[in-house]
């Protein structure tokens, strides 16, 4: 056999990596498209669909940041804590509730959109994390607060069903646009979450002339969440009406689909079977870390914003945390529109991923280095410009999460695993999640308190530590991707010899 016939299947991206090679799609893709129209080789995004799912995908950080700008306030209001550079250890605790329910039911919502179908999951997700919004501003115990935020979690399981919709309806010719620009989305959502939460929080003592009432003075922090919740609510009778059923065996019949219906892969890997495999555990294990990662700097550089430059911060108050976090992401989302795409074409995905998570230490590293500039720099210019350094550096970090996607639409079994895939994937995120805020921010709250050898800053160690153990999960990442694209590379060319040897 000439090697150049082998050398085709290793350098031509386009051909499928397992399936038969008389595919009319030019695609690496494990299993067949769903609602996409194709055209030649191209596959046009159904557009309507694409835009309902980054308004839902928008909506998940504009719920979930919303609350960091007066969060601190917020507990420090409730009295849970006399000294402020001890509240974030209650903020913490109210972000790991959040995380730790989620991750008990965000399996079994991925699983469910297997089985029932993505639309309806999608739909109450929606409808549960509208009253979980809206009710958090209602709270005037802690203990509310946390019930709050429970709920929160319960209904968060869009993150894992929405990505599968998003495969489902995507293929090699149009992931890397629709990714990137699905990912732009997220950044979107928190730049409108701490926005709204900045600049509507306490609404009737910043603007006493338009809200008299007494209720906005019993509940100062409820206006944010009720404007969240009506976007919530807009987006569910949206979705409603236009979002259609991606799972192929449940879509309703029709000609142009009934040949992908006929092709969907019904078997459905037991979640022992799917943690056999190399490549998953490697996902997981590395998103596991990932998300400790970049949950914990969410809430160190909030508290680090929050805390007095005397104690190692830099003593904004809400409204410019909030600002902080909008120009964190705008940046986001340039870096999703310009850089993300151009990079997916060129670069081997979990390669790319490994670079990503390489940035984390140096991210945790700068922060120290702004609290220095703040205290010994009196020009605002100075310092802000270095903030938006630092924050291109993080939100270079965070495109892992969109890279992250990609690789579990890549190496999931087959469709009907997809959602599960996506959901198991989640459940290491959250594992994390539900620890990370308390354990980021008992150990800002320890330094800024003592006076070890490091000074305020042990904390930076520490973390950076943490994220060379991410830097060496990516790295198995990359490995075990490597090993499984030669494994699907050889069972291609095997079977398209066995092919075309049928045909003579």
């Amino acid at each position: 056999m000439p090697s150049a016939f082998f050398a085709d299947f290793v350098e031509d991206e386009t051909r499928p990596l397992l399936g038969s090679s008389s595919s009319s799609l030019p695609s690496n893709e494990t299993f067949p498209l769903t609602t996409t129209q194709l055209i030649g080789t191209k596959c046009l995004l159904p557009k309507e669909q694409l835009g309902l799912l980054c308004l839902l995908r928008a909506l998940d950080p504009m719920c979930f940041t919303q609350i960091f700008p007066y969060i601190n306030q917020f507990l420090l209001e409730m009295e849970v804590a006399a000294d402020p550079s001890r509240v974030g250890i209650y903020s913490g605790l109210a972000e790991s509730m959040f995380a730790l329910f989620q991750l008990m039911s965000i399996y079994s919502w991925g699983h469910a959109s297997d089985i029932i179908g993505r639309r309806p999951v999608v739909l109450t997700g929606v409808a549960g994390l509208s009253v979980a919004t809206f009710s958090f501003g209602l709270s005037k115990t802690f203990s509310e607060v946390l019930i709050a935020r429970a709920f929160a979690g319960i209904f968060s399981g869009n993150v894992a069903v929405i990505p599968s919709i998003l495969c489902d309806i995507t293929n090699s010719t149009n992931q890397s646009f629709a990714f990137s620009f699905f990912g732009l989305w997220w950044p979107t959502g928190a730049i409108i979450g701490p926005l709204i939460g900045g600049t509507f929080s306490n609404v009737s003592a910043k603007y006493p002339a338009y809200f008299k009432s007494a209720f906005f003075r019993d509940y100062p922090y409820f206006f944010p969440g009720f404007l969240i919740s009506l976007a919530s609510l807009s987006v569910l009778v949206l979705c409603y009406f236009y979002l259609d059923e991606t799972l192929p065996m449940r879509q309703a019949p029709a000609p142009s689909l009934a040949n992908n219906r006929s092709e969907y892969n019904h078997e459905k890997p037991s979640l022992r079977k799917l943690l056999s495999l190399p490549i998953i555990r490697a996902l997981c294990i590395s998103a596991c870390v990932l998300s400790f990662i970049s949950t914990a700097f969410d809430v160190i550089f909030v508290l680090f914003c929050y805390s007095p430059i005397d104690r190692g911060g830099l003593g904004f108050n809400a409204s410019e945390i909030g600002i902080v976090l909008a120009i964190s992401g705008l940046l986001a989302a340039a870096i999703q529109a310009f850089a993300l795409p151009a990079a997916l074409q060129h670069i081997h995905h979990a390669n790319l991923y490994h670079w990503c998570i390489m940035i984390w230490p140096f991210s945790f590293f700068s922060l120290p280095c702004l609290s220095l500039i703040a205290s010994h720099v009196s020009n605002a210019w100075v310092l802000w410009t270095c903030i938006m350094l630092s924050l291109l550096l993080v939100r270079l970090g965070y495109l892992s999460y969109s890279i992250n996607m990609l690789l579990v639409k890549r190496y999931a079994p087959n469709s009907a695993a997809l959602g599960s895939v996506n959901g198991l994937v989640q459940i290491f995120i959250c594992l994390t999640r539900s620890v990370s805020p308390a354990f980021a921010s008992t150990i800002f709250a320890m330094s800024a308190t003592t006076t070890p050898l490091l000074g305020r800053h042990a904390w930076v160690l520490i973390m950076i530590s943490i994220s060379s153990v991410g830097w060496l999960c990516s790295r198995n990442l990359m490995i075990c991707s490597m090993k499984e694209d030669k494994s699907r590379v050889t069972v291609d060319a095997i079977m398209h010899v066995d092919n075309h040897s049928a045909g003579f």
